[in-house]
């Protein structure tokens, strides 16, 4: 009896490493398609930040601008800070505010990563599922002298491709609820117009009126 016994739990033990390790090469791949088109940022980033000011904004923006198309979905980002009134909309009034948006996003992010001194980003290689078929990647900055600033990337589906639909700075704050709030006092001051009209003055401003 002890001998089979010994021999039933052996057989458990060895079926229970067989399906862990089926799954966790499938939980790996999983999170790595989720991830690439992070990592695909996070090189982009650092190619524009090593070319640096002395590259002209344009070319950086020329540079990042595939790559945060490829990485992000700028639509549903935009229609969520948008809100309700989004639906409403004539399609000009949306096609002008998406191209708006567009370079306003792109030249955000060509302004914030204008210098390389040794800094280096870390991704973590598991994502964090939080519902809706949605995931979180967790990515850290970190300067050459430590410390670091935490950017999580909620991404989902679009088309069978993982795309970002919001950003959460330290890990909380949601770009795209800030955004909301600032987006809906100009809709509600001027309507569409204003939003692009901003959007425009902040992307010239930021790319110190280059394009």
């Amino acid at each position: 009896m002890r001998g089979f016994s010994y021999g039933r739990r052996g057989l458990i033990a060895a079926t229970a490493a067989v399906a862990i390790g089926s799954v966790l090469p499938a939980r790996a791949a999983d999170d790595q398609a989720v991830i690439a088109p992070i990592q695909r940022l996070v090189d982009g980033l650092l190619q524009i930040m090593k070319a640096g000011q002395q590259t002209p904004f344009q070319q950086r923006f020329d540079t990042l601008g595939p790559i945060i198309d490829q990485t992000f979905d700028l639509p549903h980002i935009l229609q969520a800070s948008v809100g309700l009134t989004w639906a409403n909309m004539p399609q000009d009034q949306k096609t002008m505010l998406e191209r708006a948006f567009r370079r306003y996003t792109i030249a955000s992010y060509v302004n914030s990563f204008d210098s390389f001194d040794g800094q280096r980003f870390d991704i973590s290689p598991q994502t964090r599922a939080v519902g809706n078929g949605e995931q979180v990647v967790r990515t850290k900055i970190i300067p050459r002298s430590g410390g670091g600033h935490q950017l999580d990337y909620v991404m989902h589906q679009v088309g069978g491709s993982w795309r970002v639909m919001d950003v959460l700075a330290d890990g909380s704050i949601s770009r795209v609820a800030v955004q909301r709030s600032d987006f809906r006092h100009l809709l509600t001051r001027g309507g569409p117009q204003a939003l692009a009209e901003s959007l425009r003055t902040k992307s010239a401003d930021l790319s110190e009126g280059a394009g």
